[in-house]
């Protein structure tokens, strides 16, 4: 009977073959994402098995993808089935590790078909043991025997109350050990970062019992556990044998978290005074959300988190509403308070989204409320500088009141407040290097550069030495980006800026990023042939050095414009443009080349 068997699921899986595509695995091949190669098909009942799955197939049941996203929202009826035929074409590499790319997920099984018959079976989800996955990663993963040049099928059912987040992909080990290392790292910085924060601000609070710094602890502590459990770093160390934890830490934490950040907004904008309407709808959502987080605790997951989730939303527009109404009445406070919430609340609602299928899955949306709540400490420059305000209205209280009587607690109130002061100005003087910078790149900017031209300018008039200027742009660097994508663009730039700055830093020049793939530099004290060969330097430097990235070489070259400043005659502008006018000529004339522009000579009388 199980030889019958095989020999029918042989047949099924030989005509599904013909309807969809093998996924090759060349020896080039180092990771691939299943997404674009998945069929799926939807178990309603929940109650298929494998053999049902692949009559389902042969029957053309499985369709492709919606939209080609794997993200398919909160579908809590039944269990899904992906699946993807895949041919190993790498002798070198005969075990893949298959990583569900979502930590959130109740049940996984992941069944493996070889051509003679052979079923192999391995389960996972945050419902079973953690130390049942193949390794210790806080996403499901699975190792995959895939034989050379033999067409396996793989089919993976999933059944979960969370978000149906299904992005398989497909590693060979060294590829995926570069990629946790990597991962690993950045999380330990991103949550290393949130510790300190935490005990900063506890510090803070113990020192100035100031009631924002208290809310502000809590709603770090909180919104860390939300990130923490939605990582799968919870399951794997706070909870790894427990079923009950990975189904209510989520909405639990996100109701704690959504109290305590309305609470903090309460508090920082005076609601109370400035707004009395905003305050009572948030006492009212802050009512809300404790009841819903008690339901969380008897509530099946589906029903609670989707609501959860949903209500982010609307705590989102009442935190900015309550923003821009306080600053409409004048607490200017409320605007650098805006600023700083602004990208964390992007951030969170963007993963909210994700959760219900509104946006795709990709590295801003996933890892947006990382990246937000990063920035959010700008919010605490905010916080001293409301402190700042509220300590000197009260020296003037206790100054009026009883000024004899009470000097040295005036001294002392006085001493904090200096404090604070110094405190807000490294802070100022930090944020206006980093506007001088370019965030990419790490060179000037080009405000900066041109506040800098300025005075080399002045400088050159005042002292008659000759001054050049540069205009260096990246050839055919859409192409780069179209063929490689924006992140391998973003790395050749930085590549590009560094090379620059390591030829002209002997030069005492001054480089700038000007936008997008363009540079502009200063050389001061250089005659136009002087500049015109330090930029053929450049160009040398650029072309016989590929861009690395990964296990790829990318040939990066730069067409250059070169211009000798009037320092008597030309202001900033006409002497960017006769560079720039350079800079056309050499793209014009087969880019990876220096032109020069020479001021056009009068003809004699």
């Amino acid at each position: 009977m199980f030889a019958m068997a095989c020999a029918v699921l042989g047949v099924f899986l030989a005509f599904a073959a013909h309807a969809q595509p093998l996924l090759t695995l060349d020896p080039h091949t180092r990771m691939a994402e299943l997404a674009p190669h998945t069929r799926y098909y939807h178990d309603v009942d929940g109650r298929d098995g494998l053999a049902a799955a692949v009559d389902a197939l042969a029957e053309g049941r499985f369709r492709p993808l919606p939209g080609g996203s794997s993200a398919l929202g909160f579908q809590p009826e039944g269990a899904y089935w992906f699946h993807v035929r895949l041919l190993n074409r790498n002798a070198q590499e005969p075990r893949w590790l298959l990583v569900q790319e979502y930590a959130l997920s109740d049940l996984v099984d992941v069944y493996t078909r070889q051509p003679d018959g052979r079923i192999a079976h391995l389960a996972g989800g945050d419902h079973r043991p953690f130390s049942a996955r193949s390794i210790r990663y806080r996403h499901p993963n699975f190792w995959l025997d895939l034989p050379p040049a033999t067409p396996v099928d793989v089919f993976v059912r999933v059944r979960s109350q969370s978000s149906m987040q299904v992005p398989l992909v497909l590693y060979t080990p060294t590829a995926f050990t570069e990629l946790a290392r990597d991962a690993q790292l950045g999380m330990g910085l991103y949550y290393g970062i949130l510790l300190a924060l935490f005990f900063y601000n506890l510090v803070l609070w113990l020192t100035l019992r100031d009631a924002s710094y208290f809310w502000y602890l809590l709603h770090i502590g909180a919104f860390g556990l939300v990130l923490f459990t939605l990582n799968g770093l919870a399951f794997e160390y706070l909870w790894p044998d427990s079923a009950w934890f990975p189904d209510h830490a989520v909405p639990l934490s996100i109701c704690v978290s959504q109290i305590t950040m309305l609470q903090f907004t309460r508090t920082f904008l005076g609601l109370g005074q400035r707004w009395r309407t905003g305050d009572r709808a948030a006492l009212a959502l802050m009512a809300y959300f404790a009841l819903l987080g008690l339901a969380a605790t008897r509530l099946p997951y589906h029903q609670v988190t989707p609501l959860a989730s949903a209500s982010v939303f609307i705590t989102i527009g009442l935190i900015f509403t309550a923003s821009l109404a306080t600053l409409r009445g004048g607490y200017r406070p409320a605007r650098l308070f805006l600023l700083a919430w602004a990208m964390f609340l992007l951030g969170t609602a963007m993963f909210a989204a994700i959760a219900f299928g509104l946006l795709p899955k990709n590295f801003v949306t996933e890892y947006g409320v990382q990246i937000g709540s990063a920035l959010e400490m700008l919010l605490l420059s905010v916080a001293l500088g409301y402190r700042y305000a509220a300590l000197r209205n009260e020296n003037e209280r206790i100054v009026r009141d009883a000024k004899h009587q009470l000097e040295q607690q005036v001294y002392l109130r006085t001493a904090e407040l200096r404090s604070a002061l110094q405190q807000l100005e490294d802070a100022h003087s930090r944020l206006r290097d980093t506007s001088r910078r370019d965030a990419l790149t790490g060179l000037f900017n080009r405000s900066h550069f041109r506040d800098v031209f300025e005075q080399l300018l002045a400088e050159a008039r005042g002292e008659n030495k000759p001054l050049s200027l540069m205009m260096v742009d990246l050839d055919h660097f859409k192409t780069i980006n179209d063929r490689h994508g924006h992140l391998v663009g973003d790395h050749c730039l930085r590549w590009a800026a560094r090379i620059l700055g390591q030829t002209l830093r002997p030069y005492n020049a001054v480089p700038a990023r000007f936008g997008g793939e363009e540079f502009v530099v200063a050389l001061p004290q250089r005659t136009l042939d002087q500049a015109a060969a330090i930029a053929e330097l450049l160009c040398h430097r650029l072309r016989e050095g590929p861009c690395p990235h990964g296990e790829m070489l990318i040939e990066v070259t730069a067409s250059i414009g070169v211009h000798q400043v009037d320092p008597q005659a030309e202001a900033i502008d006409a002497a960017l443009h006769a560079a720039d006018e350079a800079l056309y000529q050499a793209k014009n004339e087969g880019r990876d080349c220096v032109r020069l522009w020479r001021r056009p000579q009068t003809a004699p009388a």
